[in-house]
């Protein structure tokens, strides 16, 4: 059996799924059938000794034993498998990888797996791989993880929609722990609720969603947006790109009620003007760097970067000051790591030149550590350089920045932060021209799949190109390869794109039902030319489709575009080269919110979830899937926090179900989320937060 390439940080973590499981279990009906051939282990091969449809699997550095044994909990065997010492990797008895013995499956369909097991130690986790048509066996995910047990449970888990292109599965039970694992008895249903695919032609609200440009404008420019669990948007404009506030010390922030279209202005402390920022584990949002000083008209001397940093307090709306970072950063990134602390890099310093010093915040001392603590490349990784937190830990720069053409060499690169390593990443191309395009982690995170899309640099090319680029980094090596090219647009004037024309500054925002929406943008980096265009790109078939309703305000240069609670839209911004800001926001409604009603969630006994949980809730009807989102973070087409969290189910009767939340924090870093739930028809509920940390 072909395994995946994981690290030995990342198993050790359950790295890539969601795991947890009830130990409730609901008996099969008469009338479903097993899918799983030899499911009790009893039937042994002759050469082998070892049940047939059935094969010894895994890698790593470990010792362990496969044996067939007669504690079982059902017939005569079982499997025992024992592992003594582990310095990585794990050990597996899957279903082998065979059309007599690997389950057939449906497109679309959900399958009840289920197992009875005793383990010694908690590193267990059921496993599932699939067989692409095309691609041929890949992992799939992670289901659910095993709570320790001395006696026989009922493990039951549902999995997602089966892929487009699937046509069987093999699954079985990981260990990655020192201890012993045994099972027996299992099954695998078919819920016969396949979601269905619903093509829509039309122009209709239900094919093609809906704007509405609200009445009210923002007091502030929307430079930045964040979007707080308290259901608010805190839009940061500092001096807002505007030379005279900048002189007076005017500086702004506003906080934006989407629900009564009310704003509060919020007393800010420094020119948080191309600042970075990002939400900690408890809400609050840590605000790095801005702007020390405007560059010189004649470009004689450049933008100049800030060391201070701040906290913006939901509870309070204010501002806190904390220690002084180590250098200036105008454009800084900053990516939440699974252990909650803060990674910042890149931008520039106080002198104008490229910031090379790596910032760490620590969130146990609540500050900036040191030098000699934070840890060190010496690399310049550009200006609001895209990195994504992966499973194991290290951070992906996806090539996505601000500014001029990419970084030396591949112009994409994996960053292992702790080992001070770079390594690049082929295949992303034309690297020089990914200014202010737009890299997203795809629904769900586990998949740790990553498209980049569009950009621009008018120092190379005058115009925007339409090019998106793919890479799976679960590969042993991964690289980008071409994705499909985004959809042209038109002009203000209704001309239409043509050729090899594309966007620069345009948003990709998750949405609830596991796609990815496109919109804004324009034709050229010198803030002119903007496009009239909007897309729905779907991960699972890795197409867009096009022809989505258009914003009515144009969004170019410092847009951004936020997912709501609600599975609405908001779009801000727009800069144009004469200076101007458009203080305009739009909503966008997308065609889930048209299709029908929309389920709800009953009841939230838990809402602070612990990883590797299992989370009840009680739902009005059945649905096919669940997941977190984390809120939006967004500037310049960069919100590298950006992530969807896949949460298997575990149904039972009356719509109660249980929610695995992953044990790996890299996939869910600490904080506030939205739970949203979907049903066979693709429609999301509204969202609930709900708190994910602790052990």
């Amino acid at each position: 059996m072909a395994w995946p390439y994981r690290r030995r940080a990342a198993v050790m973590l359950g790295a890539s799924g969601a795991l947890t499981l009830a130990a409730l279990g609901a008996p099969m009906a008469a009338a479903d059938v097993n899918l799983v051939k030899n499911p009790g282990l009893e039937i042994l091969d002759g050469t082998t000794g070892f049940p047939q449809c059935w094969e010894k699997s895994g890698y790593g550095d470990n010792d362990h034993t496969f044996t067939v044994t007669g504690t079982a909990y059902g017939g005569s065997r079982a499997l025992d498998l024992t592992i003594t010492r582990l310095a990585g990797g794990d050990r597996k008895a899957m279903m082998t990888e065979d059309p007599d013995c690997a389950p057939p499956v449906s497109q679309g369909h959900q399958y009840d797996l289920s197992v009875w097991y005793t383990t010694s130690q908690p590193n267990t986790v059921i496993t599932v791989f699939r067989h692409d048509t095309t691609a041929g066996w890949q992992w799939w995910t992670d289901l659910a993880a095993l709570p320790v047990t001395g006696t026989f449970q009922h493990a039951l888990v549902r999995t997602p929609p089966v892929p487009p292109g699937t046509d069987r599965l093999t699954w079985g039970v990981t260990n990655y722990g020192v201890g012993t694992l045994v099972t027996d008895d299992y099954a695998m249903v078919d819920t016969a609720a396949p979601v269905p695919d619903t093509p829509c032609a039309g122009t209709g609200p239900e094919c093609v969603g809906q704007w509405q440009v609200r009445p009210e404008l923002s007091p502030a420019r929307a430079m930045h947006a964040v979007l707080l669990h308290t259901g608010k948007v805190l839009l940061i404009a500092g001096s807002g790109n505007d030379t005279d506030l900048f002189q007076a010390g005017t500086f702004k922030t506003t906080l934006y009620d989407p629900v009564a279209g009310t704003f509060t202005d919020i007393p800010t402390p420094a020119d948080f003007f191309c600042a970075g920022h990002v939400q900690l584990a408890d809400g609050r949002v840590l605000v790095m760097g801005g702007n020390k000083d405007y560059a010189a008209p004649d470009g004689s001397v450049g933008y100049k970067g800030l060391k201070v940093s701040y906290i913006f307090d939901p509870a309070t709306n204010s501002y806190t000051r904390i220690n002084d970072m180590l250098a200036g950063h105008w454009y800084p990134s900053a990516t939440i790591m699974g252990n909650g602390d803060v990674i910042s890099l890149g931008g520039l310093a106080e002198d104008s030149s490229g910031t090379v010093v790596n910032e760490h915040y620590s969130a146990a001392q609540g500050q900036w550590l040191p030098m000699g603590q934070a840890k060190q490349a010496w690399s310049f990784w550009g200006l609001y350089p895209a990195m994504i937190l992966l499973q194991d830990g290290r951070l992906f720069y996806t090539g996505s920045h601000v500014f001029g053409p990419g970084l030396p060499g591949t112009g994409a690169s994996i960053y292992d932060y702790d080992a001070g390593t770079i390594t690049d990443v082929p295949g992303l191309r034309r690297k020089d021209e990914r200014d202010q395009s737009m890299s997203v982690l795809l629904p769900p995170a586990q998949d740790q799949k990553v498209l980049t899309v569009g950009g621009g640099n008018h120092t190379v090319s005058p115009s925007a190109h339409r090019l998106t680029d793919l890479i799976d980094l679960k590969q042993p090596a991964p690289a980008y390869v071409p994705g499909p090219d985004l959809p042209h647009g038109h002009y203000t004037d209704g001309t239409p794109q043509t050729g090899a024309e594309g966007k620069v500054y345009l948003s990709t925002v998750i949405l609830p039902d596991g796609k990815v929406f496109e919109t804004g943008g324009a034709l050229h980096t010198y803030r002119e030319t903007p496009v009239f265009e909007a897309s729905m790109y779907d991960p699972a078939t890795n197409a867009f489709t096009p022809g989505m309703a258009t914003d009515p305000v144009p969004r170019t240069y410092h847009s951004s575009a936020v997912l709501l609670p609600d599975g609405r839209v908001l779009t801000f911004g727009n800069n144009p080269g004469d200076g101007s800001f458009d203080l305009r926001i739009s909503m966008y409604s997308p065609p889930y919110l048209f299709r029908g009603d929309r389920p709800v969630i009953t009841s939230i006994p838990n809402t602070q979830w612990t990883y590797g949980s299992a989370q009840r809730i009680v739902t009005d009807g059945p649905i096919v899937k669940a997941s977190l989102i984390r809120p939006a973070a967004v500037t310049h087409s960069s919100d590298p926090n950006q992530r969807y969290v896949d949460l298997p189910l575990t149904v039972f009767p009356g719509n109660v179900i249980d929610l695995n939340l992953t044990t790996n924090p890299n996939i869910a870093p600490p904080g506030w989320y939205m739970l949203t739930v979907v049903n066979a028809a693709g429609v999301p509920s509204a969202a609930s937060w709900v708190h994910v940390g602790g052990a």
